[in-house]
């Protein structure tokens, strides 16, 4: 039977194979854009999808929307673009959780499969998490980190914005690449996670810059790593906690923001909206708002980005299995 959401990826396809104009032109939206978010309205994922309207409205010459559908760890969202008719007009902005990383925590509550259902189209940046501790606490540097957390085996604590995240991950790949024991503290939110190191609660924190900023600012925090293999431009003079023990070399731990689409989209509409999506990332204005959300460029061709979103979801899962970790 030729259905409607047959017929939509055919008519997809047959425009925008249709040469240079077609593509120049972006002919193929003929209803509004959705932009679908897992996440209340007003953090880091839904400020880039809010990024991308006008670009993508100018592109395509229709109004593109923002769908903010929070809840079960951004699946919900994720599950509504995966069953999408897959012609474009729906597309998923996202984090790594609802990707790369939920089906490993998540396994028997999982409705979609992210790396079947979903085919990324553009990566907004990574977003590295920030290793803070308290201003009083006596070190400075990944190497003093991982030498304190050594010499107080099983006594520290890190905290995170809830289990499974990246940042939890982050820590567990800690633990096992340079043979510490500091203790995961799960809470909800990256406020009170950061707020709490702020105070002695816990030893040390996995954030994202954008929570822990305004602490490191007032002097309540220190910075001490970042888990990118290379510096944050926000963060210059702080090193890659992979400089911490040699058994760290390679370390690398990051959530990352991603715009996807429901499969199978038709590779000449994968292209063009990855063209559209980058250039709008890459306007000067952009850029500096993502980077206050500590949001940092890392370019990719279209299939060096699947292969990196199969890489990460690789990495996640065995994190995972080896820390045992399984959300309720």
């Amino acid at each position: 039977m030729f259905t409607r959401r047959a017929f939509s990826i055919s008519a997809a396809a047959a425009v925008l194979a249709g040469g240079k104009s077609a593509r120049a032109q972006g002919t193929f939206a003929t209803q509004n854009i959705r932009l679908v978010v897992g996440y209340p309205a007003g953090g880091g994922v839904d400020i880039v999808a809010r990024l991308l309207t006008d670009p993508m409205k100018a592109a395509f010459g229709q109004a593109v929307l923002v769908e903010n559908k929070p809840g079960a760890a951004a699946m919900i969202a994720a599950q509504s673009v995966a069953r999408a008719v897959p012609d474009g007009h729906t597309l998923l902005v996202s984090a790594a959780g609802e990707v790369a990383v939920n089906q490993h925590i998540y396994k028997e509550r999982m409705a979609y499969d992210p790396l079947k259902e979903l085919t990324p189209v553009a990566l907004a940046g990574i977003v590295p998490c920030v290793v803070v501790v308290a201003a009083t606490t006596p070190v400075k540097t990944p190497a003093e980190l991982i030498a304190y957390a050594l010499a107080n085996k099983g006594k520290l604590s890190f905290s995170s914005s809830g289990v499974g995240n990246p940042q939890h991950l982050a820590g567990e790949l800690m633990n096992r690449m340079a043979g510490t024991d500091v203790l995961h503290v799960p809470y909800r939110g990256s406020a009170p996670a950061v707020t709490d190191v702020a105070v002695g609660a816990v030893t040390m924190s996995f954030s994202s810059l954008g929570a822990a900023l305004p602490l490191i600012q007032d002097g309540r925090l220190r910075a001490v790593a970042v888990t990118s293999r290379e510096r944050m431009p926000q963060l210059p003079d702080v090193a890659p906690l992979s400089e911490g023990a040699p058994s760290l070399a390679g370390y690398e731990l990051l959530n990352w923001f991603g715009v996807f689409a429901p499969s199978p989209t038709p590779e000449p509409l994968q292209a063009r909206l990855f063209d559209v999506v980058s250039n709008a990332l890459q306007e000067k204005t952009t850029m500096e708002k993502l980077s206050i959300q500590g949001i940092v460029p890392r370019p990719m061709t279209l299939a060096e980005l699947r292969s990196f979103v199969r890489s990460e979801s690789d990495k996640f899962g065995r994190i995972a299995e080896a820390a045992k970790i399984r959300a309720e």
